[in-house]
């Protein structure tokens, strides 16, 4: 059985962009993906100090893919399998003073 790619939502090609706007612009990108929407990353060398970061950052939330894996040239599919979790901030977690008590 053949697993089937998800066409990509966006492709970076991060060859042409700055290292130090890197990760922040795919950590971005992939946070707007819905689930099932892929991302795919070109680079020139082998990302997977990124591939760490997504699984402490992100862990159960994508799948990672690699279509090409060097010399010259890695591309890598990075799908977003499920949303993140929203922490639980408790019922009245709308106004900094317990639902707004001290502010009338």
């Amino acid at each position: 059985m053949t697993a089937t790619l998800t066409p990509p939502t966006h492709v970076l090609d991060l060859r042409t962009i700055p290292p130090r706007d890197r990760h922040p612009m795919i950590f971005g990108r992939f946070d707007a993906l819905a689930t099932g929407q892929a991302l795919q990353l070109v680079n020139d060398h082998n990302p997977q100090p990124l591939r760490y970061q997504f699984d402490d950052r992100a862990s159960g939330q994508f799948e990672w893919a690699a279509l090409e894996a060097g010399p010259s040239v890695w591309r890598i599919q990075i799908t977003r399998i499920a949303d993140a979790e929203v922490p639980s901030a408790g019922p009245k977690s709308d106004s900094c003073c317990s639902g707004g008590a001290c502010c009338g």
